[in-house]
């Protein structure tokens, strides 16, 4: 796949909802035992909603693939209202916006996309690189990303392995973290050496695209 047109950008989050809902008892059975219990329930409400909220949103948008990602990313976050769904609907809004105009998404603007991402996340959840959270596993993504689209013969799929590859690492990183957020802080001595289900998730998100780019 060399690029991903605007009609197709609903394909591309039903990919990423579609893992969640394979994802979605996986996921609550890990939260239960550090968190509320309902992180896959949000995931897979969140994100399998946010193909119809594409393809709703999409005669408005005209083409824009950052207004269409906006749009549906703010109607998505009153589908899920928790401190989850909010940081994954912010991340979405902020890919939106780093893509404002753009027509279709090439290698620069699916890096562009996953740094917006992960900004959103971080400013939403003022999160910080170590911290074990989903933004362990989504920030090293976009950076990954962002370096492999800067690199010559830079492809689509090239960006993506990239960014799963870092995500995927990330991910397991969060086993020597100490948590700070949440119930998991309060029991964070049960977290050693334990992934953290927020970065999971996070990982799957990376994976659901992955798998519809390459």
């Amino acid at each position: 796949m060399e690029r991903i047109t605007f009609e197709q950008v609903p394909e591309l989050f039903g990919k990423i909802g579609g893992l969640f809902a394979e994802k979605k008892e996986e996921l609550c059975e890990m939260d239960a035992r550090l968190g509320d219990g309902d992180l896959g329930l949000t995931m897979s409400k969140g994100f399998g909603a946010l193909p119809e909220l594409l393809q709703a949103e999409s005669d408005g948008a005209a083409g824009d693939i950052g207004k269409l990602l906006m749009k549906a990313g703010m109607k998505m976050s009153s589908l899920v209202p928790s401190t989850m769904g909010f940081l994954m609907s912010t991340g979405v809004m902020e890919g939106g916006k780093a893509l404002k105009g753009k027509t279709q998404i090439g290698k620069d603007e699916l890096a562009e996309y996953l740094v917006g991402f992960a900004a959103g996340v971080q400013k939403r959840g003022k999160c910080e690189a170590g911290q074990r959270t989903i933004y362990d596993a989504i920030l090293p993504a976009a950076n990954a990303a962002k370096e492999a689209a800067a690199g010559d013969g830079a492809t689509l799929e090239s960006v993506m392995d990239a960014a799963y590859e870092a995500a995927k690492a990330g991910c397991e990183a969060t086993k020597d973290m100490v948590p700070v957020f949440g119930k998991a802080a309060v029991h964070a001595a049960q977290c050693v050496g334990v992934v953290d289900q927020g970065a999971v998730a996070g990982c799957y998100m990376i994976q659901g695209m992955h798998d519809y780019i390459c």
